[in-house]
């Protein structure tokens, strides 16, 4: 984009640029996520859209990346009136076409339906429970899935339905024919993987292409296998990290969303170890479902574009 494209839309002004001290009594909030081909005129054209449905710009992100061609924006908008998502999705949808968009657009105030899948390991699934009630996350879990009943209790506590399906290399496929039919059932738009150790089929991943998000050490691919933070020890490790991704046929090589790392030294017993690292994988997939759910997240190919 030019810097005279950009300059078309301003935060804090409406679509055609008055103050803020002019903008009017401000109804439903939306937010649009779109991406395509780099081209003049693409901020121009959605800014006279909102201007022609008399809507104010909150925020606005967007990246041109050069190596790609590609163009991504998200725009966090109010209309003056009381508006219909559905409504405006029609009349936005000639200007998408013209343009090639993949787009969504969405009321800033939908939660997105979540399904949490787990093993032993619940310090993800605690910590997403717990910022879900508190209304830290603008999303619902509509349900639990483990292959253990750990979990059971701690679900139930927070009044989320839990789902046992154990998995055998003889039942596997079954379990992930039962758990797409808790995805139906259930509404889901996002299975997050928090600590769920079992490895999904390719058909399964597939089914859920840029709809599950995982998590892992970062330690990988470096210490495969059991207690990967004993193994950590043992090399002597600077670094504790977590990343989130998409879920794909690769094993833990999805398209990375969200990392974190934390710094450790040599007075760090493999115990301390697995503590950061909890820590670290919890702040990582928090980001991810976060940004994921406000639609700041677009896919392009392998890498993701997280528009923050």
């Amino acid at each position: 984009m030019t810097a005279a494209g950009t300059a078309a839309v301003l935060p804090g002004t409406l679509a055609a640029g008055y103050p803020v001290s002019g903008a009017p009594a401000l109804a439903t909030e939306f937010i649009l996520t779109f991406s395509c081909r780099d081209s003049l005129g693409i901020v121009q054209s959605v800014a006279g859209f909102l201007l022609s449905q008399e809507c104010y710009i909150v925020d606005i992100k967007q990246f041109g990346d050069k190596a790609s061609g590609e163009f991504f924006m998200r725009v966090h908008f109010t209309s003056r009136e009381e508006s219909d998502a559905g409504l405006l999705r029609e009349r936005f949808g000639p200007v998408a076409g013209e343009w090639g968009m993949q787009w969504r657009l969405e009321p800033r105030s939908r939660r997105q339906r979540i399904l949490v899948m787990v093993s032993k390991y619940d310090h993800c699934l605690n910590d997403l429970l717990v910022r879900v009630r508190d209304g830290d996350l603008p999303v619902e879990i509509a349900a639990v899935v483990s292959n253990h009943p750990d979990a059971a209790g701690l679900a139930e506590w927070h009044g989320v339905p839990f789902h046992r399906i154990p998995v055998s290399p003889d039942t596997k496929p079954e379990a992930e024919a039962r758990l797409l039919e808790l995805v139906d059932a259930y509404g889901v738009e996002l299975v997050v993987l928090a600590r769920y150790m079992q490895v999904l089929s390719d058909d399964l991943t597939r089914k859920l292409d840029g709809r599950a998000i995982n998590i892992h050490h970062s330690f990988l691919p470096s210490f495969k296998g059991a207690k990967p933070y004993h193994q950590a020890y043992e090399r002597g490790v600077k670094t504790v990290g977590a990343t989130a991704h998409y879920v794909n046929s690769e094993l833990d090589e999805g398209p990375i969303i969200s990392q974190q790392v934390i710094e450790v030294d040599h007075t760090y017993l493999p115990e301390d170890l697995v503590r950061v690292g909890k820590d670290a994988e919890c702040r990582a997939l928090t980001n991810a479902v976060r940004w994921h759910a406000e639609g700041r997240v677009i896919l392009s190919g392998n890498r993701t574009v997280v528009l923050r």
